[in-house]
């Protein structure tokens, strides 16, 4: 008897201990998942940026998967024993959740049922229902480095096979392109070498520089991406990485496999003309393709204020390098995290004097990591934020702003303004492009 004793306790009170342990972490991980959920839903942090989940609590057994897999820190959580998206702000549409989820309890959307988002339709191969038009990266949703490169290599081997079936049918001349590639960012780079891959003849364009947004980051930004795979190249995985190592990257892989981007070409349209071609006309040419590939950004033309003073030369829509606004009183407009992240930045150099001006009464499409660093920048007095504002108009020294039925004087040399861009909507209209506004739908 005494033996049976022993041996059970020698197994069963290290197990219990286990299952102790294990219930004890549990239990903290709801505890903890569901503080979040009630800050969030107290700071209004409801709303995610771009594509995000959607749980099904009928099919969710809270076994945690999706929390594990997902990149980000404390986005998924185990609230009530099922899981949660309890940080929506902070999504970015990484999707690692729905591909570990055992049971298929998640979708991934656009939008909820209070904000739409603008998705232009594309089938499965990423062309829109213009034939020959295709679009890929972040005009269609994917704001993720990893998913641009994904979407332009898949949508160049589309493109691919397209040419190869019509080629089959007729003959062109040499002057017609086999593909124009519209963005030169990381799924137009990407389809770029996947046209050099295939032999294809194209041309890709930018409106402004080579690395598209990424060239336009703040100096010193970290930017995370996970493994993707590009023609030519192959696997590469990045992790966490800076702007500048990111664009010796990219301007590497220019150099190594000869691409040529035509820089500072803005398109001006695209037209379907006889025999299912495709004009496109830019500011300094004009093209006749077979194919057309749409690898914009989804902020089009920077949004702007709309204000007298506004065209000076004091005003700019994206910081490149906070150092340059050393020793300058500077407004920074918006609330997003573009403009927290440049006000900060603008903050932490030596002898500033920053003001940020949104028109909403807190930072609600902010991260958290952002919203906390412009708190602890304004305890310390390097940065005046300014809610519920609106900037009336700009002067040379100074800005005029609306700040609760008041208007106010603020001093500045320098505005940033970083209030979004204008959707490219009108111009997927014209080319024919049908446009959806997704509402929590996939």
């Amino acid at each position: 008897m005494k033996n049976w004793l022993i041996i059970i306790s020698f197994y069963l009170i290290p197990l219990l201990i286990i299952f102790g342990i294990y219930f004890l972490k549990r239990k903290r991980k709801h505890h903890t998942g569901e503080s979040i959920l009630k800050q969030s839903l107290s700071d209004g942090l409801i709303h995610a940026a771009s594509l995000h989940p959607i749980i099904d609590p009928t099919l969710c057994i809270g076994c945690g998967s999706c929390v594990s897999a997902c990149p980000e820190h404390n986005v998924l959580g185990l609230v009530h024993q099922q899981a949660e998206l309890i940080n929506p702000t902070n999504c970015i549409g990484h999707g690692a959740c729905k591909a570990a989820c055992p049971q298929d309890a998640i979708k991934l959307v656009f939008g909820n049922a209070t904000r739409g988002q603008e998705i232009p339709n594309v089938s499965p191969n990423y062309e829109t229902c213009v034939k020959g038009i295709f679009i890929a990266g972040e005009l269609g949703g994917m704001g993720l480095i990893r998913n641009a490169i994904e979407q332009g290599r898949l949508a160049m081997e589309s493109v691919t096979s397209y040419v190869e079936i019509i080629n089959k049918q007729r003959t062109f001349s040499k002057e017609i392109l086999d593909s124009v590639i519209i963005g030169a960012g990381p799924a137009g780079m990407t389809a770029t070498l996947g046209a050099v891959k295939s032999n294809l003849n194209s041309v890709t364009i930018d409106q402004e520089s080579k690395g598209g947004t990424i060239a336009h980051f703040p100096k010193g930004k970290i930017v995370m991406t996970q493994e993707a795979t590009m023609p030519l190249i192959g696997k590469v995985k990045f992790g966490e990485i800076s702007k500048e190592k990111l664009m010796v990257f990219w301007l590497g892989v220019i150099r190594r496999y000869q691409l040529i981007i035509n820089e500072n070409e803005e398109l001006l349209s695209i037209s379907q003309i006889p025999d299912g071609l495709h004009q496109v006309k830019t500011n300094r040419s004009e093209y006749i393709s077979k194919t057309v590939i749409l690898t914009l950004g989804r902020r089009g033309s920077p949004r702007k204020l709309g204000v007298p003073g506004e065209e000076q030369s004091k005003v700019v829509y994206r910081l490149v390098d906070a150092s340059q606004y050393k020793g300058k009183s500077v407004l920074v407009v918006g609330g997003g995290d573009s403009a927290l992240e440049a006000a900060c930045s603008i903050a932490e150099e030596y002898d500033t004097d920053v003001t940020i001006s949104y028109r909403k009464d807190n930072f609600s499409r902010a991260k958290m990591k952002n919203q906390k660093r412009i708190e602890l920048l304004q305890n310390e007095g390097k940065l005046n934020v300014l809610f519920s504002s609106q900037v009336k108009a700009i002067g040379k020294q100074s800005a005029l702003i609306n700040l609760k039925n008041e208007t106010k004087e603020i001093p500045n040399q320098a505005v940033v303004v970083c209030a979004g861009g204008i959707l490219p909507t009108s111009l997927l209209k014209s080319i024919g492009v049908s446009v959806e506004i997704k509402y929590g739908t996939e």
